[in-house]
């Protein structure tokens, strides 16, 4: 399990291939000065419920991966997820769809 820290105070884990592909969206996102919510649903140990940050250019945000390796990315669910990113509602998870369009390692 990989962590997201945003601001100094949210952490919250995520599979390291997950954010991964998280990573890449903020990234592609912030590249442009697109600010954007990011929302995920809690852990039912922490209550539930859903947490959202404003990601902008000045935020700051760490993800730390678990392991050493970079994980495939899988093109057809960065660009699912960008679509939620460019949403009103801003970016959150969808299930990873099966493809065989994978895009290079990272890192």
């Amino acid at each position: 399990m990989g962590k997201f820290l945003y601001e100094d105070h949210v952490r919250v884990d995520f599979d390291d291939r997950i954010l991964a592909h998280i990573q890449v969206v903020i990234g592609n996102k912030l590249k442009r000065g697109e600010p954007f919510y990011f929302t995920w649903k809690d852990d039912l140990s922490l209550g539930g419920g859903r947490t959202s940050v404003w990601i902008h250019p000045g935020a700051s945000f760490v993800c730390k991966f678990h392991g050493g390796r970079s994980p495939s990315l899988n093109r057809e669910w960065l660009d699912a997820l960008m679509f939620t990113a460019n949403s009103p509602t801003g970016l959150y998870l969808v299930p990873e769809p099966q493809s065989s369009a994978a895009v290079p390692e990272y890192g």
